[in-house]
């Protein structure tokens, strides 16, 4: 039980304890009382955002800025509200106006600092979370904010610096750890990152993307995925290059370098999936699904391998073709596999099945032709998959 004296100070420690539900009655009960008390009505809205009742909620925040258009706080709280309602632009205008009002108070550089995150304006929001830092230097949400924001601008150094000194101001701040995490992974420490996250899931054990990027961590221990990996990133090849064939046709040269590039990673990355998938100690860590595509994968390449090595022996050439139509799916099923999308993901499964069905035919009929393009169809997936990952994007991204 909450005892104090203050509805609204009891309020307030209601919805630090996450109890919104109980922070409304205390607020309800005050409003009763007093009808136009801004700051009930301003906390009201954050309870009932908390509570998913928005409408509700945008209601209350608007009623505080009307009654103190001139007091900052109904300004930062709207802006809270809109936030964690999604309405990130007007989200940035409500902080934007408490900053006008009072930009000596950390918390507002916070949010506008959460808003530029949202926006992917990492510029702006590494300069609001240094303003605030300068007014409040050791905050440990700003200074993991800054250390995010410096991770996406690539400057490592200067981000590893600002996650530890977040850390070390609150060693028990989630945002802290992840930021160090992010940071680590970025600047190829994947050791580090590995440490980072699971102190984030200790902290947090429902922390789905620090789950999901500390499987990235420990992919990237494998010294051969790690290079694969950061290959495949770097060297993507733009599908403008595709304008360049008729007049270069050498630059055909590049597509398949590419494609090789990204066939091999996708390899390593079946090997070190189902590696940790069957360890004990990061099995759970896996989803099954992401096993039995890795275990596909590594079977697609095993089952290709002898059919190309039965084709050269026999001098079959169409055998040997199919073969390695089959060992090209491996990069089909994990761009599939790695799509977010789920309207993406069939796109893709479904173009997989359909190389599998010309490979197996091309292989019956003893067909050079569609086995050839089946080859070239696959391996150049990478660039199929991108498309579709423009045209069906999540919902949400991280």
């Amino acid at each position: 039980m909450v005892k104090t004296g203050d509805p609204l100070a009891r309020a307030r420690l209601l919805l630090q304890m996450s109890r919104p539900a109980d922070a409304e009655r205390e607020l309800r009960g005050l409003l009763a009382e007093e009808p136009q008390h801004v700051g009930a009505h301003a906390l009201l809205g954050l309870a009932l955002v908390q509570q998913d009742r928005t409408g509700e909620a945008l209601e209350e925040s608007g009623e505080a800025v009307r009654l103190a258009p001139d007091d900052w706080m109904p300004h930062y709280l709207s802006g809270q509200v809109h936030y964690m309602a999604g309405l990130i632009e007007e989200a940035a205008r409500a902080s934007a106006a408490g900053i006008a009002l009072q930009p000596e108070y950390a918390p507002l550089w916070e949010l506008l600092a959460r808003v530029h995150m949202k926006r992917r304006n990492w510029v702006q929001m590494a300069e609001c979370a240094r303003y605030g830092l300068r007014i409040e230097p050791e905050d440990a949400d700003l200074a993991a904010l800054l250390a995010i924001a410096l991770t996406m601008l690539g400057e490592h150094e200067q981000a590893r610096a600002a996650a530890a000194q977040a850390v070390a101001n609150d060693p028990e701040s989630v945002r802290a750890h992840w930021a160090l995490g992010r940071a680590a992974l970025a600047a190829g420490d994947p050791r580090t990152a590995a440490e980072s996250f699971r102190e984030v899931l200790r902290l947090n054990p429902g922390f789905e993307s620090a789950r999901d990027c500390l499987v990235i961590a420990l992919k990237e221990r494998n010294p051969v995925q790690r290079t694969l990996s950061r290959l495949r990133q770097r060297f993507v090849g733009g599908w403008r290059l595709l304008f360049l064939l008729p007049a270069l046709p050498p630059v055909i040269l590049v597509f398949v370098i590419i494609a090789l590039l990204h066939w091999a990673a996708w390899i390593a990355e079946s090997w070190t999936t189902l590696r940790l998938a069957r360890a004990k100690a990061t099995r759970l860590l896996f989803e099954r699904a992401a096993a039995r595509v890795s275990m596909l994968c590594l079977g697609l390449a095993g089952a290709g391998a002898i059919l190309v090595g039965l084709g050269v022996g026999l001098g079959w050439e169409e055998l040997g073709l199919a073969g390695a139509a089959t060992m090209a799916l491996v990069t089909p099923v994990q761009e599939a596999a790695h799509t977010g999308s789920p309207a993406g993901r069939r796109v893709l499964y479904g173009w997989a099945v359909l190389l599998a069905v010309v490979a197996l035919g091309a292989m019956v009929t003893s067909a050079f032709p569609p086995a050839l393009l089946a080859v070239y169809a696959a391996l150049g997936t990478i660039w199929i998959a991108a498309g579709v990952r423009k045209i069906f994007r999540p919902r949400q991204e991280v």
